[in-house]
Order: C-alpha cells, then sequence, then structure tokens
C-alpha cells in the first residue's frame, strides 16, 4: 500500500468521532457570564456555536441537560425556610428557561432543536419520551433535556447520567462555570484531601 493511501486511511481515523452520541450538561452558571446569575445573551450565543460546530464538523449526536443555578438553587430555598421541594420544582423551571434560551439562539444558527421536559407543560415544550427523543436526534436534531428528572432532591447531574443511559450515550460531558478542571471525590474549594477523579462510570 502507498504512503499516501496510508496517510488518507489515518486521516479518516482521526476524523471520526470517538462517541456517536453524548450528553452535554451545562450547568445553569455557564448561562450567566461574568454576573454569576441571570441569562447572558453573549455567553448564550457562544454556547451554541460551539454546539453548532461540534454538531457540523463531527456528526455526533448531541442531548444537552441545562441546570437552573443561574435563576434559582432548591438548596438555597430550602436553607432559607421553604419547603425543600417545592423549591426544587422552581429550580426545574428554571431549568426550562436556560433550555427556550439555548433553543432559541441554536435555531438562529439553523440547528434544528428540540426542547424536551420532565415536567409537562405541551404549550412550550414536548414531554420527555425516550423513543421520541432517539428519534430526534437520529433527525440531527439538538434536544434539550429540561426539568430534571421532574422529581425534588436531585441535582441535574443525575438526569445527565440517566438519559445517557437510555438515550445509549457515549459519554457525559460536563460544562461549568465554577473554576473546578474535572470530577472530585468532593469540593476542591472547601475539602483539601478532594481527589481528581480521571475516569468514571455512570455509577
Amino acid at each position: 500500500m502507498s504512503q499516501s493511501g496510508t496517510s488518507g486511511e489515518a486521516d479518516a481515523v482521526a476524523d471520526t468521532p470517538r462517541w456517536q452520541r453524548i450528553i452535554l450538561k451545562l450547568s445553569g452558571e455557564a448561562f450567566a457570564g461574568e454576573a454569576g446569575y441571570g441569562v447572558d445573551g453573549a455567553i448564550v450565543r457562544q454556547l451554541a456555536e460551539e454546539i453548532v460546530e461540534v454538531r457540523s464538523d463531527l456528526g455526533v449526536d448531541i442531548a444537552i441537560v441545562v441546570g437552573g443555578g443561574n435563576i434559582w438553587r432548591g438548596m438555597t430555598g430550602a436553607g432559607a425556610g421553604m419547603d425543600r421541594a417545592q423549591a426544587d420544582y422552581m429550580g426545574m423551571l428554571a431549568t426550562i428557561i436556560n433550555s427556550l434560551a439555548l433553543q432559541d439562539t441554536l435555531e438562529q444558527l439553523n440547528q434544528p432543536t428540540r426542547v424536551m421536559t420532565a415536567v409537562h407543560m405541551e404549550q412550550i415544550a414536548e414531554p420527555y419520551i425516550r423513543r421520541r427523543a432517539m428519534r430526534h436526534l437520529e433527525k440531527g436534531r439538538v434536544v434539550i433535556l429540561a426539568g430534571g428528572l421532574g422529581a425534588p432532591f436531585f441535582t441535574t447531574d443525575t438526569p445527565a447520567a440517566l438519559r445517557a443511559a437510555e438515550l445509549s450515550a457515549g459519554a457525559v460531558i460536563k460544562g461549568t462555570h465554577s473554576g473546578i478542571d474535572g470530577v472530585y471525590t468532593a469540593d476542591p474549594k472547601l475539602d483539601p484531601t478532594a481527589t481528581k477523579l480521571d475516569e468514571i462510570s455512570y455509577m
């Protein structure tokens, strides 16, 4: 075989994505920019452009689980004396606000997108149904999974792992705005003995 043929095959392998389908977990803080709260349109635009670029260049299926900490945190409400379940439901609504902002920006960039929620609100989003989500991904749409699990007492990291398993994703990629460079055994800002985990399973 010629050298050029070998090089061409190597290039083709290099261009093949490692995973055909991924779950991107975006924290609510990622939507806030430097302000730390609210939705920063320029930041959402940057996120959307990067998502479109990955979808276009690599051809991977992308589902996104969105947090809501830039608007509301259930633990904060519970700490102020609010019923924890009620506070968490408010947090689910915050994730839906972020999801709609991201959907609008993605569609401005001509990327077909569907928002699916664990909390039913048919006027603005589809209910999450696994087979329907799979079909959207197969058709090249970005699927934004909002509302967490639709149940209190869970952070949005939990549905990211669960949806990855349900949708046969190859990886969960976590995007935060906390300045932490990975996943640790504890919060490294609070616990000096926290150890960085280079690789973890869903469990």
